[in-house]
C-alpha cells in the first residue's frame, strides 16, 4: 500500500531542478563517450602530408573537435542572452526548457549518423542547433538561478555546491557504464546505437519533466542575501544583510577575470585531453575512455567534500585558491602521462579543481540585486564562451605543433594559466580583509 506522505514527498522532489540535472548529465556523459569513439573510428584512416599515421589521426580528431567546440561556443551567445532576459522577466523555465530541446535534437543527430552512416560533418549542424537553443550557457545559468531562488541566502553557496555535486555524481555513474554500453551491439545495430538510444530517452524524459512538472518559486519581494562583503568568512556566525541595491562593479570585474583565466586553463586542457588519451602510448578503448571520464567526474565529489572540510576555517578566497592550486599541480603532471597509472595519478592531484567556479558563481550572485541573478550568471557564461573562442584554436594548434617533441606541453601551459588566475582572487582577498578590519575599527 502506498503511503500518501511518501508519494507527496516523491512528487515534490520531481518538481525540483535536481532530478533534471541528474538525468540530463547521465544522458550527456553517454553521448560524449559515444561521440568520442565515433570520431576516433571515422578518423582512423586520415592522412596528412609528411605526418605519421598516428599523428594524422590526432590532427583529424583535434581538428574535428576544434570546429565542433567553436560552433558549440559561438552559436549560443545571443540565444543565451535572450533567454536570460526572459528568465528575469518571470519566464524562469525558458533557460532550461529551450536548451534541453537542443540537447535532445543533437543526440538524435548522432544516432542518425551511426545508424545511417552519415558523414561526421553532420554533427557540426547538430551542435549549431544545440547552440541556437541556448546551449550549456543558458541551461546552466537557468539551473543555478532556480537553485538560488529555491534556497535561503545563508544556504545559497551550499545549495549551488550540492547541484554541482549531483551533476558530478551523475557524470561519474554515466561515464562508468558508457564504455560498456558502447560495446553492446547486434548484427542489425552498430556499436554505440544502444548507448545513444539510452542517451536520447534520458533527454526526452528531462524535457517532459521540465515542461510538465518543474516548479518555479515565485519571488514577490526582495529577499535578504548574504553579507555584501565579497569574500566573507564562511561560518555560522556571519550576518546576513539585504541584497545590494546596485551592482558592485569592482568585485564583479575581479571575479570575472579570475573565472575567465581559470576557464582558459581548464577548458584548454580538457579540449586536448579527449584526443590525448586515444593516441599511443595510452591508446584507450571505449571502456577505458569511460573510466577516464569517470575519474574526471569524481572530482565533483572530492571538491564538494573539500568545501565542507575547508569552509570551517578558510575564507572563500582561500577555498578558490586551494582549488586553483590543486588543478595547476595535477594538470602539470598530466604533461608527463605516458602510462594509464600516471594519468590517474595526475587526475588525483586535481581533487579540488572544481571548487573555484561554483564559489565564484555564488559570490557573483551576492554582488547584484535579486532581479539580475539570471543576467549576471548568463553574462559569466557568455564571457566564458568568448574565452573558449580563444583557447580552443590556440590549444589545438599548439598541441598539433608539439606532437613530435612534447605532446604534453599544452598541459604545462594550462598549469601556468591556472596560476595566473590566482592573482585577482588574491587581490580580492586582501581587499576584503582590509575592509573587514576597517569595519571592526569603526565598530569599536
Amino acid at each position: 500500500m502506498l503511503c500518501p506522505g511518501r508519494f507527496q514527498t516523491g512528487f515534490a522532489l520531481l518538481r525540483r531542478i535536481e532530478p533534471i540535472v541528474v538525468m540530463e548529465q547521465l544522458g550527456s556523459t553517454l553521448f560524449e563517450t559515444a561521440l568520442q569513439m565515433v570520431v576516433r573510428d571515422r578518423c582512423a584512416n586520415a592522412t596528412y602530408p609528411d605526418v605519421s599515421r598516428d599523428d594524422s589521426q590526432q590532427k583529424a580528431i583535434t581538428n574535428f573537435y576544434m570546429n565542433y567546440n567553436l560552433i558549440t561556443k559561438l552559436t549560443p551567445i545571443i540565444p543565451a542572452l535572450l533567454l536570460a532576459r526572459l528568465s528575469d522577466r518571470g519566464w524562469r523555465r525558458a533557460p532550461v526548457v529551450a536548451p534541453l530541446t537542443g540537447y535532445l535534437l543533437s543526440r538524435l543527430f548522432l544516432l542518425l549518423v551511426v545508424l545511417l552512416r552519415l558523414p561526421l560533418e553532420v554533427m557540426f549542424g547538430a551542435t549549431a542547433v544545440y547552440g541556437l537553443s541556448g546551449g550549456f550557457s543558458a541551461y546552466w545559468a537557468g539551473v543555478m538561478t532556480l537553485a538560488s531562488l529555491d534556497s535561503t541566502p545563508t544556504d545559497r553557496s551550499k545549495v549551488m555546491m550540492i547541484v554541482e555535486l549531483l551533476y558530478g555524481i551523475a557524470g561519474l555513474v554515466g561515464s562508468l557504464v558508457s564504455g560498456h554500453l558502447f560495446q553492446l551491439y547486434t548484427p542489425n545495430l552498430a556499436q554505440g546505437t544502444i548507448l545513444l538510444i539510452v542517451s536520447t530517452v534520458l533527454h526526452l524524459l528531462c524535457l517532459i519533466q521540465s515542461i510538465v512538472l518543474l516548479q518555479v518559486k515565485q519571488v514577490h519581494k526582495r529577499e535578504p542575501d548574504e553579507s555584501s562583503h565579497l569574500l566573507s568568512r564562511a561560518s555560522s556566525s556571519s550576518l546576513a544583510v539585504e541584497a545590494p541595491a546596485a551592482v558592485n562593479v569592482v568585485n564583479v570585474v575581479l571575479l570575472f577575470a579570475a573565472a575567465i583565466l581559470y576557464d582558459f586553463a581548464v577548458g584548454g586542457a580538457a579540449e586536448i585531453l579527449t584526443a590525448f588519451v586515444l593516441k599511443a602510448p595510452l591508446s584507450w578503448s571505449a571502456t577505458q575512455v569511460g573510466y577516464g571520464n569517470a575519474a574526471g567526474f569524481g572530482i565533483f565529489l572530492t571538491s564538494f567534500l573539500g568545501v565542507i572540510l575547508f569552509r570551517r576555517w578558510a575564507s572563500d578566497a582561500t577555498l578558490i585558491l586551494i582549488g586553483m592550486m590543486s588543478f595547476a599541480v595535477g594538470i602539470y603532471w598530466m604533461s608527463f602521462a605516458t602510462a594509464t597509472w600516471i594519468f590517474y595519478l595526475a587526475r588525483s592531484l586535481t581533487l579540488f579543481a572544481l571548487i573555484p567556479m561554483p564559489t565564484i558563481r555564488s559570490l557573483l550572485s551576492q554582488q547584484v540585486p535579486l532581479s539580475l541573478y539570471g543576467t549576471i550568471l548568463t553574462c559569466l557564461q557568455v564571457a566564458l564562451i568568448f574565452a573558449g573562442l580563444a583557447y580552443i584554436p590556440a590549444f589545438t594548434k599548439i598541441y598539433q605543433g608539439t606532437l613530435d617533441w612534447f605532446p604534453g606541453f599544452v598541459f604545462t601551459l594550462s598549469s601556468a594559466f591556472s596560476v595566473l588566475a590566482m592573482i585577482p582572487i588574491s587581490i580580492t582577498g586582501c581587499r576584503s580583509a582590509q575592509r573587514r578590519q576597517y569595519e571592526r575599527i569603526q565598530g569599536d
